[in-house]
């Protein structure tokens, strides 16, 4: 920290105004999406606890919100609403330490950006809750919801265009005032992340505005069902990367400062993220097996494609534990294993995450299941897939955004990180854990015994030939439970970070790349070609396949309300 920074702190200090390792306007813009992310943590996780109790036939339903009112908020809060939030707002602190304080007019769309999400939030969850939106959270035509549903989902994508807009502003003027320079790691990170949601986007916005929408206002009678569950795909499956890249961020930059190593190579971290960026749109058939109005080549050339994303992701994984075993070594470390016992598991800002590669690795192998033809046959459609949607973003992606919010909150808010506060984020990580555990194993043994996915209560249930099923309804039930214990625990400590903790500046842990790293290329900076490949792949894996269900389109379905 420079002499001017450090009299700014002072500074701040003296007024009791919170001092943080960024901008205080920036700061405050961050904490604005963190804090709302985690209403809808609370809101979706006791949505997911209701759920799963209604579905074991352990509660009834309550006050005439049934199950798949309750899928669909959990679903919706979680994987759209909560994770964006955060997302946004961990990208914009990643952007305020890499560029300093932003101009004013990025800071002030990015505030734009925020209320417009924030109005989406409101008329989606209250659809919902109003029972008009029982359409899951993949929103499947037919299913029909309220105008008012689609038109908040427009909303709030559009207001995550304008929060991006405000960071490509930053990137810009940060590359118009160093010309050849590599911007920082964090900073190329967030904004290849950003990028992938944008593109991904497209494809919803264009199902949302030119079918759903008109289904819904009664301006279309039928709609092509293929058509939409293909442009969903499209966007649904980068969706996973762009879970997926802001921990990596975190694994990448932040977790080799706190075991006190450093970035294995800044060239293989911003390749494995371009990777990404390139490999992530062709692939959606593969979430479209076993539809028929999809020819088989095209299953194929999507399947392939699907299976070059696990290139970036073994990168990854290589870097991490090359990471871990030179930190060991520089503590003394000796063998091949040696680094485990040197990692500091009593700090949950390294355990939550750790904990979430370890996940990953079983997530990982499911995704090669899910996205293998013949094996894909087997378990489409069932609670194994549930199961690995929640170790990849409910244990993978949650566990590192829980790891990294025990340093990001007090960092925004002016505060540190207390050693008590530790210790709950250690009980905390432990009991979301075994929850998962308990939840997941029982997803996927019991997907593979054939139990269904997005199905309520049903009186097959008891049924003899299905009896085997009823065990790991409990120990989803037992799991799901311990889980949201674990989310209390968690939203207790954050309190206790953004409120509580003592004042101080609690330290923006960034690190360093190794000294014998190879030099970056400057090509990963030309994103005028790198933009060009991704829409030529994206044209090559969508153009001939949406063609033919167009030419060849059924009569249509007329829109339903199920629930």
């Amino acid at each position: 920290m420079n002499a001017i920074s450090q009299k700014l702190k002072e500074f701040e200090m003296e007024r009791g105004l919170p001092a943080t390792e960024i901008g205080l306007k920036e700061a405050k813009l961050a904490f604005a999406h963190v804090s709302f992310s985690l209403v809808a943590l609370l809101i979706g996780g006791l949505c997911g606890l209701l759920q799963t109790l209604v579905r074991t036939g352990v509660i009834p339903e309550i006050a005439g919100v049934g199950y798949y009112e309750l899928l669909t908020a959990h679903g919706l809060m979680l994987a759209i609403v909560f994770t964006t939030l955060f997302i946004f707002g961990l990208l914009f602190s990643f952007l305020g330490q890499s560029f300093g304080r932003f101009e004013e007019f990025p800071r002030r769309l990015g505030w734009v950006g925020f209320w417009f999400m924030m109005l989406g939030v409101v008329l989606v969850t209250w659809m919902v809750l109003a029972g008009e939106a029982s359409v899951l959270y993949t929103f499947y035509a037919p299913l029909k919801a309220h105008p008012v549903f689609y038109i908040g989902l427009v909303i709030f994508v559009v207001g995550t265009w304008i929060s991006s807009a405000a960071m490509f502003r930053m990137y810009a003027d940060y590359k118009r005032e160093h010309t050849g320079v590599h911007p920082p790691l964090q900073a190329y990170m967030s904004i290849m992340t950003v990028l992938l949601w944008v593109v991904a986007t497209l494809g919803v916005a264009a199902t949302i505005l030119f079918q759903l929408l008109p289904l819904s206002l009664g301006w279309t009678d039928k709609v092509g069902i293929e058509l939409s569950r293909t442009l969903f795909w499209y966007f649904g499956h980068p969706l996973v990367y762009f879970w997926l890249l802001p921990a990596y961020i975190v694994w990448y930059t932040v977790i080799p400062k706190i075991v006190g190593g450093k970035i294995f190579s800044d060239a293989l971290a911003r390749m494995s993220f371009l990777l990404f960026l390139l490999f992530s749109f062709p692939v959606g058939f593969h979430h479209q097996l076993l539809e028929p109005g999809i020819s088989a080549f095209w299953k194929y050339i999507q399947v392939v494609l699907t299976f070059l994303v696990i290139i970036p992701s073994l990168m990854t994984a290589f870097s991490m534990f090359a990471t871990f075993e030179l930190a060991g070594r520089r503590q003394g470390s000796t063998g091949l294993f040696g680094w485990i016992k040197k990692m500091p598991y009593r700090d949950v800002r390294f355990l939550a995450p750790f904990v979430g590669m370890l996940f990953f690795i079983p997530a990982g192998a499911g995704g090669v299941i899910n996205a293998s033809h013949q094996l894909n046959i087997v378990v489409h459609n069932t609670l194994w897939v549930t199961g690995h949607f929640h170790i990849t973003v409910g244990a993978a992606v949650a566990l590192t955004f829980f790891g990294t919010a025990y340093w990001l909150v007090p960092l925004l808010r002016g505060r540190t990180l207390t050693k008590r506060i530790n210790r709950i984020g250690l009980i905390q990580t432990a009991t979301w854990t075994i929850g998962m555990l308990f939840m997941s194993t029982a997803m996927h043994i019991s997907g593979l015994l054939g139990n269904p996915r997005r199905t309520g209560p049903a009186a097959y249930f008891k049924d003899s030939l299905v009896a085997d099923w009823i065990p790991y309804h409990v120990a989803m039930a037992i799991g799901g439970t311990i889980l949201f214990i674990s989310i209390l625990l968690f939203l207790f400590a954050m309190f206790q970070l953004a409120f509580r903790a003592p004042k101080g500046v609690e330290a923006f842990p960034v690190a360093e790349t190794e000294e014998a790293a190879m030099q970056t290329p400057l090509f990963f900076e030309n994103w005028k070609l790198w933009i060009f490949v991704t829409f030529a792949l994206i044209a090559f894996a969508y153009t001939v396949p949406i063609w033919h269900m167009i030419e060849n389109a059924p009569p249509g379905a007329p829109g339903w309300k199920l629930w």
